[in-house]
């Protein structure tokens, strides 16, 4: 048998082994002994639950899912879903897009499995032990329901790739042998019955109500007002056609004792039910915290104002801001809800900063996440009106919108600036790129944007072929598509120490909206929500003459759908979202199109097919192979 430190060696899940020590449960007791040793301390359970902690994604490094094994946890669901499309041919997102993922894929597959259910045995470890540590009553009260609230959030991220997965009421002793833990998955009923639940839980055994007001090691740790996003979030789930015995691909998938694990197709009530629970659920935290966390509002500077109406209101730093949120700044950022600090900013900054010819060191970046043509289209106009409608039979020329004043061709004769003079576009931008709404330029980078000022910046971007920013300039670094994906990024080099927002207000306002377009669609929550976003965003509210109100769902749904798309958009919501809607078909089962990045002049202009994706069975990931080869009781999604 293997020795195997405890601590350091990666910590799997119940029913897997270790490639370093595969006699995971038959552990010796000096092991049980250093552990305990840790938790004589007070520092030494405080770090022990700094590291359940760690296996909450770091979104900003999706580049290198391959890279992370046991912490960190990012997914490939930006580049996986139709906002963006990554230069490198190796990316683990192209697994997804190509329908080549499968069962065997040992890093992306199997390390986000090995890390959230590592995370879920740390937290009960760390519940376990956590009572010999000296501890006044209310640090350990807090700390245990942060464990389990962590432990249920896991849980939430695994069903949410995987499906419905085992659930491990409580924690094996470390040396239950492997004969013992042949688990079969847990239906999907019983997933979102015990995470609710022991999220409730938490809340109501020591959460505190605001941890960031302990700013000393507080921030970005889970109280009930994240546990109460959460809750939303995984009841958004559950009512979902995925989830919710709409979708029939799943209705087969079973365990070996015969149970189902998808419920049956429900009938309009039990629909109904399913989202008054969401409804339910965002008014709690709508009346507990809508004042704690307010939508952001700046001005040009980025200095805080009061709202919309204030004076020097400027909607494209708000919105900018809102995402994009330093170290140094976050006490001016309310519109976080879940956040991690420790992340990979300086990854996701190099891949979404130009490759600009004669740029050096931390000012040249690689130009490898490249908006979709898809995605650029998907932005309204100033006027508030999208300003593409569809695509003609050949899937590429676009059918425009005659009311929003859109134009295709040609070159701006000066510049396009906001009324506080942002400079958005600069005179002989193409017009499709001119007279878009402010999100729209906080968001992409086109050929002829301005690069934000600062060391070695304050240049025009040119992406054409022979540009500065150019195929031709860039070796392997370059646009794919001839955009570039621009949130979170400004001025200065690319190691600025930033804030990964996971879920944020707008997340909450979006979830309660479509909740009431099912169970309430005449309500005027609807709108009022709606339209706070649409205002911060700087453009005209729904409720006037070109953009009326529907009152059905499939209406409000087709506008909270588009809504969803920009304002949360490169936000890993996308990829989830059209899954669990059942519209990937629609979206993800095509060609992506941009630019044509061979060329120069007119040329590049032309709207060009990227890639082919070809979206058949992967609304989840495969369970590893690995973990069915131990568990002879758990099934392997449908398709793999």
């Amino acid at each position: 048998m293997k020795k195997c430190n405890y601590i350091f060696c990666g910590m799997l899940s119940l029913f897997m082994a270790v490639t370093s020590c595969s006699d995971y449960f038959d552990q010796i007791p000096d092991d049980r002994l250093s552990l305990e040793e840790i938790f004589t301390t007070r520092d030494g359970a405080l770090k022990y639950l700094s590291n359940v902690y760690t296996f909450l994604p770091d979104e900003f490094n999706q580049r290198q899912v391959h890279e992370t094994s046991l912490y960190r946890t990012p997914g490939p669901w930006t580049g996986g879903s139709d906002e963006a499309e990554w230069t490198s041919s190796g990316n683990k997102a192209k697994l997804i897009n190509n329908n080549t993922i499968d069962a065997t894929e040992n890093t992306m597959v199997l390390y986000r499995w090995k890390s959230w259910y590592s995370g879920i045995h740390e937290a009960a470890v760390f519940t376990k032990y956590v009572d010999q540590a000296p501890l006044t009553t209310a640090e350990r009260t807090q700390w245990k329901a942060e464990a389990r609230a962590l432990r249920a959030i896991y849980y939430f991220y695994l069903v949410r790739t995987y499906g419905p997965v085992p659930i491990l009421e409580d924690d094996f002793p470390l040396n239950t042998p492997s004969d013992q833990l042949q688990l079969p998955r847990s239906t999907v009923d019983r997933c979102f019955d015990f995470i609710v639940s022991e999220l409730k839980a938490a809340q109501n055994s020591g959460l505190l109500e605001d941890a960031s007001s302990d700013r000393t090691t507080g921030v970005g740790r889970i109280d009930k007002a994240i546990a109460q996003a959460f809750i939303i979030e995984v009841l958004t789930y559950r009512a979902s056609w995925l989830f919710n015995g709409e979708c029939s691909y799943y209705s087969d998938l079973m365990n070996p004792d015969g149970t189902k694990l998808f419920p049956d197709q429900p009938d309009a009530a039990t629909i109904k039910a399913n989202w008054q629970k969401v409804i339910t659920e965002c008014r709690q935290f709508l009346n507990d915290y809508e004042g704690r966390f307010q939508l952001m509002h700046t001005d040009k500077s980025g200095k805080p104002v009061a709202g919309p109406d204030a004076e020097g209101f400027n909607p494209y730093e708000s919105y900018r801001r809102a995402i994009r949120t330093l170290f140094s700044e976050m006490g001016n950022n309310r519109e976080m809800i879940f956040y991690r600090m420790d992340n990979a900013a300086g990854t996701m900054q190099y891949d979404r900063m130009p490759n600009k010819s004669g740029n050096t060191s931390n000012y040249r970046g690689g130009s490898l996440l490249g908006a979709t043509q898809e995605m650029v289209d998907a932005y309204f106009m100033a006027n508030g009106i999208s300003p593409i409608t569809g695509y003609a039979a050949d899937g590429v020329t676009p059918i425009t919108n005659p009311l929003s004043g859109y134009k295709e061709d040609g070159y701006s004769a000066s510049d396009y600036k906001a009324e506080d003079g942002t400079l958005y576009a600069p005179t002989g931008t193409r017009n499709m790129y001119v007279n878009r709404e402010p999100r729209f330029y906080a968001d992409i980078t086109f050929s002829n944007s301005k690069w934000f000022s600062g060391t070695e910046g304050d240049y025009i971007t040119d992406f054409t072929y022979s540009g500065n920013c150019g195929k031709a300039q860039g070796n392997n670094d370059f646009t794919s598509t001839g955009y570039l994906v621009r949130k979170n990024m400004d001025s200065g080099d690319r190691n600025q120490n930033l804030v990964c927002v996971l879920l944020r207000l707008p997340n909450i306002y979006f979830n309660y909206m479509e909740a009431l377009a099912h169970a309430d669609p005449t309500h005027e929550d609807i709108w009022k929500y709606m339209n706070l976003i649409r205002r911060r965003a700087g453009i005209p509210e729904y409720g006037t003459s070109n953009l009326p109100k529907p009152t059905t769902t499939d209406g409000i749904m087709e506008l909270i759908r588009k809504e969803k798309r920009i304002e949360l958009s490169f936000e890993n919501c996308r990829y989830f979202d059209v899954r669990r809607w059942g519209l990937t078909a629609e979206f993800f089962n095509k060609p992506v199109h941009g630019m044509n990045v061979n060329y120069d002049g007119n040329e590049f202009y032309k709207r060009t097919e990227i890639t082919s994706r070809n979206f058949d069975r992967q609304y989840f990931f495969p369970i590893p192979q690995s973990e069915i080869d131990i568990d002879k009781n758990l099934m392997q999604n449908t398709g793999f």
